[in-house]
Formats: C-alpha cells, structure tokens, sequence
C-alpha cells in the first residue's frame, strides 16, 4: 500500500479490454434517486437484520430456532432471516454498475488509489476505533459482561481482547474486524482492484455467472472476497457495460407474482426453522437454502422494479434525502454496537412482556438515530476527519 507507483494496477489498467464500453452519460434523476434511496434503506434493513436476538444467534440461510413459537418468535425470523435478506444482494449489484459506469474517466491505477482511500482507508480506520472501543467496555463490568454474552468474537469461546495474542489481535483489526459487517467493504475493494479481469469474465455472461450463481447460492466462503457478492456486483456490472436500461422491468416481470413468490418463500422456510426439529438432515438445510436464495432474488426484484411509488415519495421529503447522506454511518456504527445492547437490554429488561420483540422493534431504531447524530455532528464539527472517516462519502446536506 505504501508503494505509490502501483506497478501491478497500471499492468492491469493496459490489459485489453474484451469490448469498448459506452461513454459515460449523466444518470437518468429518478435513477440517481433510487440509487440513493436503495443504499440507505439497505442500510436500514442491514441494522434489522443484525439486530435478531433468537437462539441460536449466529444466522444461516438453514438456521433453525431453539425457541418456542410465537407471534414475536415468528416475525423475528420472518423478517432477520427472511423477507430482509436481498439487502447484500442490492448493494452490490449497485455497487458494481456504478463502478462499471465510471468506466473511462480516469486510468484503472487512478481508480485503485482512489478506492484504496475511500474504502481500505475506512475499513482499517473502523476496524481499529471499534477495537479502541471494544478495550473500552471491557473495563466496565456491566458491558464487560454484554460483550461476553454477544459471543461474537470469531475467536469462540475466548470473547475479551485481554484474551487475545498479538497474532490474534492484529487478525482482529486486518481480517475480521469487530464491526463484521466491514466484510463488504473489503470484498468490494478486492472487486474493485480486479476489474479489469471482472470485466473480461462478466462479457463471457454464460461462463461467468454459472460460476458465480454456484458460488453464491452454495455460499462458498473464498478467501478475502466472499463468494456471495461476484454474482450481484457482475450483474452491476454486465447491465451497466451492456447499457442496459435498469429502470425498465423485464418483458417477463408480473411484481405481483414475484412479491408473492418473495412472501411465500419466507413463510415456508420461517414454518420449516419452527417445526423442523432434531435432528437437522442435510435435504432440510438444503430446502431451506434454496428457498432463502429464491427469497433473496425476489426480493431484490419487487423491491427495485415495484416499489418506486415509495422512492419517489421519500425523496421529495427533504429529510429523507437528508438521512440518505448518513447510510455509511449506519453502517460502520449499527455492529457491534446493537450487538451488545441487545445483550444489555435482555439481561437487565427480562421482566418486561415480550422483552425480545420489543428489542427488536425499538433497538435498531435508536441505533440509528444514534449513528446519524454522531455522523451528523462529526459533519459538522470536523468535516475533514468526517472525509477520511467515510471515504468522503455523505457530504452533502440534502
């Protein structure tokens, strides 16, 4: 990183190209309003997502419930592992067609560096402030205790930094950050810094996402990277190389089926993590996989081709484009900060009628209001440490 020649981009930046790509033009208004909308409410879903508080905790595609079912149970799982889920799947196909689209204004190795300070900078910074903030709680016995009952250290069942190697501590900060959510912005950077062979793979469309359909529908952990996101951020990147017209839904698209196919995968794989018991064959897990990934791709799709009466609604209110400026606080603060408060709150709240729906309602929601005023008043009171925090994301003031 500290070598500014960048020897290996610049090679990459002269790789033939496998066809030239369109120049750029200005986007369309509405789909830079949906562009933006999309990165805050995922954002917002990301929080509900994270905010589950179920046994087991840990959430997979074919995680079952440890818990009785009822109302508040039910609509946990529905929504955290269900009905919320196409949020990843979004960002990235986004993410992709935004970087596929800037294509041509500056040289690759221009563009790495750039990336390099407006996501590794950020991801290196958080990293390192939330172990700052983890050593910080630990000294108090109360959230002492809230980090020990998250059990979210990758280090199991070792949860406390005082119990780490320096070996261990340097992975903690490098590899897998406290704030795990930080995994995008490194699969991202990686994508980013490969694409010229992305986009040499992406225009041979029939080898490229067989490949990676595989990869993300058996959720093949590669190293660094993640196997999830090269399905969506090609697709970004195919429909914006391809000049495709996102805004206009496919010949085949009918959005009340495919909500209905969205719904209806959930409720069958909600009812299957409640009734089906031990022990956990392998065809269930796959079932429950399968129907997650049909939830995830329709979902994706009934948000982004049915739903734009809502994001015109929202973005004529001059809050919401406000709020939108704050999607990267959101994300770098909500975890492991909701984490802990969740543990916090059923430990010292268990008395209280439907304590765990209650959190799970109201919790995130204050996480948010949370990390939009701390973003809002670093803005304001150091607009330069604010820049290098987010990767100058989230200046603008509506």
């Amino acid at each position: 990183m500290a070598n500014n020649r960048f020897p290996l981009f610049c090679i990459m930046s002269s790789m033939p190209l496998a066809q030239p790509v369109p120049a750029p033009t200005r986007l369309d208004p509405f789909l830079s309003q949906k562009l933006k909308f999309w990165s805050l409410v995922a954002m917002l879903l990301l929080v509900y997502v994270h905010a589950y508080n179920l046994h087991p905790r840990y959430l997979q595609p074919f995680t079952p419930v440890q818990e009785p079912l009822t109302v508040g149970t039910w609509l946990q799982y529905f929504l955290a592992n269900g009905l919320l889920r196409f949020r990843i799947p979004i960002l990235f196909a986004i993410s992709g067609y935004l970087f596929a689209r800037r294509e041509g204004h500056e040289p690759h190795g221009a563009r790495v560096r750039r990336r390099l300070r407006t996501l590794g900078l950020p991801y290196l910074l958080w990293s390192l402030l939330w172990l700052g903030a983890l050593w910080a709680l630990e000294q108090f016995p109360i959230t002492r205790q809230a980090v020990i009952d998250a059990e979210i250290s990758p280090f199991w069942p070792r949860q406390l930094l005082s119990q780490y190697s320096v070996g261990e501590l340097v992975q903690r900060w490098l590899v897998m950050p406290a704030p795990f959510q930080l995994w995008f912005l490194r699969s991202l950077l990686v994508y980013n810094l490969a694409y010229p062979w992305l986009r040499i793979a992406v225009l041979r469309p029939g080898i490229y996402f067989g490949l990676a359909g595989l990869l993300w529908f058996f959720m093949v952990p590669l190293p660094l990277v993640e196997g999830e996101g090269l399905l969506f951020f090609g697709l970004g990147v195919w429909l914006a190389l391809r000049d495709k017209n996102v805004l206009a839904p496919p010949a085949w698209f009918r959005p009340g089926l495919v909500a209905a196919l969205w719904v209806g995968a959930t409720v069958v794989k909600t009812w299957l993590a409640f009734h089906a018991g031990p022990p956990f064959s392998v065809p269930l897990a796959v079932l429950m996989l399968a129907l997650h990934k049909v939830g995830e791709i329709s979902g994706m799709l009934t948000a982004w081709f049915g739903l734009n009466g809502l994001v015109r609604w929202c973005m004529a209110r001059g809050w919401f484009r406000w709020l939108t400026g704050f999607s990267f606080m959101i994300y770098v603060l909500h975890v492991p900060f909701v984490n802990y408060a969740t543990e916090l709150a059923l430990r010292y709240a268990p008395a209280v009628p439907h304590v765990h729906l209650l959190t799970y309602l109201v919790l995130p929601l204050l996480v948010i209001l949370v990390s939009v005023g701390v973003g809002a008043l670093l803005r304001w009171a150091v607009p330069g440490i604010y820049t290098t925090l987010t990767g100058g994301r989230g200046l603008a003031t509506s």
